[in-house]
């Protein structure tokens, strides 16, 4: 099964997402406190770089190159809340993203006809993906003392309105490459 230029276009935008968030993660690492925190961001880190790395291996397999992208789904994050204040702020912003990035695969993984290779790189991913959102809700859980319940709970609530923006935009401007979202991808 030969890959459409849709699922080229798809899988690239993927890569650049992955590489974006592995020089987001690697940049915020070596500004956490020592700790267990700065370990899971490290880990975060690596997973990022490493999901590039399964992406670029997909679509090896499946005779394609990456297509070289102007920008990456974090680039409107910047653009719509811009760079996270503090360390919380940074934690809100990956759980709403994470969320979203989860969100999506799943309903990829529904497509008829998804070619395997694809759906391998996904499930492959969506082991680090879910122990990403448990990292990041504990560590927002434990920074609760520091900034207030109230006010992290309504950051991520700022965030996920601001992702909802971001995704319906991105669905307007790339829907066609991205049809299996259909309806459900605004939610």
């Amino acid at each position: 099964m030969s890959l459409s230029d849709n699922d080229r276009w798809l899988l690239s935008y993927y890569r650049s997402s992955e590489i974006n968030a592995a020089l987001f993660f690697g940049r915020v690492s070596r500004m956490v406190r020592p700790g267990k925190l700065q370990a899971e961001v490290t880990h975060h880190f690596s997973d990022e770089a490493n999901h590039a790395r399964y992406w670029n291996e997909c679509m090896n397999d499946l005779d394609t190159l990456p297509i070289k992208m102007r920008e990456s789904y974090q680039d409107r994050y910047l653009e719509a809340i811009g760079t996270p204040n503090n360390m919380m702020e940074v934690m809100a912003i990956t759980q709403v993203l994470e969320k979203r990035v989860i969100g999506q695969y799943h309903r990829q993984l529904r497509v008829p006809d998804l070619n395997p290779r694809i759906a391998q790189t996904i499930q492959q991913i969506m082991v680090d993906e879910r122990w990403h959102i448990q990292y990041v809700r504990e560590a927002l859980e434990d920074m609760a003392d520091r900034y207030g319940a109230d006010h992290i709970e309504t950051t991520i609530k700022r965030f996920t309105e601001a992702d909802q923006e971001i995704y319906a935009k991105t669905l307007a401007e790339y829907g066609e490459r991205v049809s299996f979202l259909g309806d459900e991808g605004t939610s």
